[in-house]
C-alpha cells in the first residue's frame, strides 16, 4: 500500500472515541465493504492502523481477530505477512428485500432527510473547494459504474462517488457521515427490481452532478446532488410497499 493511499484512507477511519473495538471493527468494515481497501489488498501495519484509529494496539489487535473470525481478512505469516483483505460474499438479494422490508417508513424518511442533507452540503462545497485531481477521481467512478459487472461493483462505484464528493468537499465529517450512510443503505439501492435504477441512469444523474462541481457552480451542484438521493430513497419507499404487499 503506498503512502498516499494510506493517508488518504486514513482520513475516513479516524474514531470520535478512542479504545473502542467495536468502533475499530465497524469502521474497518465499512472501508472494506465501500471499497476502500480492494480485495486482495495488505492493510498497513497494526501500529500504524492504531495510530491511524487513535486506539491502542492491544484494542486494534482484538478488532483484527474479530474480523479474522468473520472472514473479511486473513492473516498470512513470513516476510511478505500481514493481514489481507478476502474477497467480498455478495448477499443474495432475498436478504436484501427482507433488510428492506423490515425498515419502517418512518426510518427510510429520516434516512431520506439526512442523506439529502448531507449530500447536499458536500456538493456545494465542492463546487466551491475541489481542485482537478478532485474532479478526475469523480470522473473515475463515473466510468468504474459503467465498466461494473456485477451488483457489488456497481454499489461500490456508486458509493464511492458521493464519497468523493464529500472529500472534494475537504470535509472530514461530511465524509465520515457519507461513508456510513452508504455502509447502511448503498447496497438497497442496487437490489434488481422493476423500476430500479440503472447503472446508465446512475452515470447520467452522477456525470451533471460532476459536471457542476467542475463548473463551480454551488447551487445546481447541491439541487442535483439532493434531487438524485431523493430519487433513490424514493424506489426505496415503493419497493419496500410493493415487498409488504407480496406478504400481505
Amino acid at each position: 500500500m503506498n503512502n498516499n493511499s494510506s493517508a488518504r484512507t486514513a482520513s475516513f477511519m479516524r474514531l470520535r472515541q478512542e479504545g473502542r473495538t467495536e468502533e475499530v471493527v465497524r469502521r474497518l468494515i465499512e472501508v472494506i465493504d465501500l471499497g476502500l481497501f480492494a480485495e486482495g489488498e495488505q492493510l498497513p501495519s497494526e501500529n500504524e492502523l492504531a495510530m491511524q484509529f487513535g486506539v491502542a494496539t492491544v484494542t486494534l489487535r482484538e478488532a483484527l481477530a474479530y474480523l479474522r473470525e468473520r472472514r473479511v481478512i486473513e492473516t498470512r505469516r513470513g516476510r511478505n505477512g500481514g493481514s489481507f483483505v478476502c474477497p467480498a460474499i455478495e448477499l443474495p438479494e432475498v436478504h436484501l428485500r427482507a433488510r428492506l422490508a423490515d425498515m419502517s417508513a418512518l426510518e427510510l424518511r429520516d434516512l431520506c432527510d439526512e442523506h439529502v442533507a448531507i449530500s447536499g452540503a458536500a456538493a456545494r462545497l465542492a463546487a466551491k473547494r475541489s481542485s482537478s485531481e478532485h474532479h478526475a477521481k469523480l470522473q473515475h467512478y463515473i466510468d468504474a459504474l459503467g465498466d461494473a459487472t456485477t451488483r457489488t461493483e456497481r454499489r461500490r462505484a456508486d458509493a464511492r462517488f458521493h464519497i468523493e464528493i464529500a472529500v472534494a468537499a475537504q470535509s472530514v465529517r461530511l465524509t465520515h457521515a457519507e461513508m456510513s450512510l452508504q455502509a447502511e443503505i448503498g447496497e438497497l439501492m442496487w437490489i434488481p427490481e422493476e423500476g430500479s435504477i440503472t447503472p446508465e441512469a446512475a452515470q447520467s444523474e452522477h456525470r451533471a452532478i460532476a459536471e457542476a462541481i467542475m463548473a463551480n457552480d454551488p447551487n445546481l451542484a447541491g439541487a442535483l446532488a439532493e434531487a438524485h438521493v431523493t430519487r433513490g430513497i424514493k424506489r426505496l419507499i415503493d419497493l419496500r410497499l410493493d415487498l409488504l404487499a407480496e406478504v400481505a
